[in-house]
């Protein structure tokens, strides 16, 4: 950590030139906070299973400097997922740009889609009422704050519903071991409704470390739903915070898939904040080789007649390790709660490493709440039906694998993403996602 403290003691006039002031504003607090909490160590219980201090020992680079690196945007937009509308893009983190086939004039009236500097000339008093406000206590989510230099907002005014999905695609390239430091702000209005995905890829073989903040505000009567894909490689290290704000009577959903990845660890921390929201957080997590995937959540039920609802689903096969932390939080006078999360997983090899701990904590006596937490193998049963039926033992473990997470991909309203994400899940079973024709970001 000292090296990025000390990068920014020396490059913070040319890191505040760069940056909006209402990003700067915040940075001198978020320093504050980084020396006096430091990062996570292995003893701190909610990053216990990942040691994050560790991945950020290396002296990452920075574009400090926000050079404008080449990109061929026509290439990687072949990988998007059909049938949506406004297509943009991150490159490191810091650069953001439209696809060359979208017109963001084109959504809603009143939806506002920009980098966040840009943004700041433009709303600067909605940036300065909502940035910063959900994620100053972390020390992980201040070292992005004391380094990010632009980001990307969605805003969708009152009663604005952004009918066809919005997809921001995250690309690393360099030529250099990097560090990104993004950072999304989601602002909706009351009744307001937005589809985002997220698509996290790697365009070359360079060590990455992605430090990635979002937050998001929902009012009342409102509908977020999240998709977050990462499809990287082994050399890269993701660290997601999110941090959301419910409504009364709003819906939030978030979705967590990590197809291949080096080692991941995303979190999810849900205020909920007026009666009648409803939480819906999933995930699944393919792993092999020594890939590390880490979900954390956090759903903190402070309202009355609210609704959550979980389903983590893991399959890890050679070495690699995952983890699953879900805690619920029931306050008092959050009367009439309804909570249920459920974790299930499959190790393929004796290798391989789960570790689950569900965890309630319930402070009212009106509620309806459970948990439960599962580790085992595939069913020899069933791969002995289906041998006897002519399905080689190969193929039928990879069937069983693709049904045990279909699960979860069933539960996705969105189809063009469901279709997607059921064909990029048999051909990570497969070995072939590599291999995926059309798609540069892939190869």
């Amino acid at each position: 950590m000292n090296q990025y403290i000390e990068l920014y003691k020396e490059q913070k006039d040319i890191i505040g030139k760069n940056s909006a002031s209402e990003l700067n504003e915040c940075r001198d607090a978020a320093l504050e906070t980084l020396l006096q909490k430091g990062l996570p160590g292995e003893k701190d219980e909610n990053y216990l299973h990942s040691n994050v201090s560790d991945w950020l020992s290396p002296n990452y680079g920075l574009n400090i400097q926000r050079l404008n690196l080449p990109l061929d945007t026509d290439e990687p937009f072949r990988c998007s997922v059909p049938n949506l509308s406004t297509q943009l893009y991150f490159l490191n983190g810091d650069s953001f740009k439209a696809a060359p086939q979208t017109n963001p004039a084109l959504l809603p009236a009143g939806v506002v889609v920009m980098g966040m500097n840009a943004f700041a000339v433009a709303y600067p008093e909605i940036l300065r009422k909502y940035y910063n406000r959900l994620s100053y206590s972390d020390s992980v989510s201040c070292l992005n704050t004391l380094l990010v230099q632009d980001g990307f907002v969605i805003y969708v005014p009152k009663n604005v519903s952004v009918e066809k999905p919005v997809q921001l695609i995250e690309l690393m390239q360099a030529t250099l071991s990097m560090m990104a430091c993004r950072r999304i702000l989601l602002v909706l209005e009351q009744g307001a409704a937005l589809k985002l995905l997220l698509c996290d890829h790697s365009l070359s073989l360079q060590e990455y470390l992605s430090l990635q903040v979002i937050e998001a505000f929902v009012a009342d009567n409102a509908s977020l739903e999240l998709y977050d894909l990462e499809e990287t490689h082994t050399s890269n290290r993701r660290i997601s915070n999110l941090y959301a704000s419910v409504g009364a009577d709003s819906r939030f959903v978030c979705n967590f898939i990590t197809l291949h990845n080096g080692s991941t660890r995303n979190c999810a921390n849900v205020s909920v904040n007026g009666p009648g929201a409803e939480i819906v957080l999933n995930g699944i997590a393919i792993a092999d080789k020594r890939q590390h995937v880490d979900n954390y959540t956090f759903i903190d039920h402070n309202s009355c007649n609210s609704k959550s609802r979980e389903l983590f689903k893991y399959v890890l096969d050679g070495n690699s390790t995952g983890a699953f932390k879900g805690r619920v939080l029931v306050r008092p006078g959050a009367q009439r709660t309804d909570s249920q999360q459920t974790n299930r997983n499959l190790a393929i090899t004796p290798t391989a490493r789960m570790f689950a701990e569900p965890q309630l904590e319930i402070y009212a006596d009106d509620v309806k709440c459970s948990h439960g937490a599962t580790v085992g193998q595939l069913d020899n049963a069933a791969l002995f039906y289906m041998r006897q039926r002519g399905i080689s033992e190969q193929e039928a473990k990879m069937l069983l694998q693709e049904a045990f997470v279909g699960e979860v991909i069933d539960f996705i309203p969105l189809v063009p993403l469901r279709d997607r994400l059921n064909r990029l899940v048999s051909l990570r079973f497969r070995g072939q996602l590599a291999q995926c024709k059309g798609c540069s970001i892939c190869r």
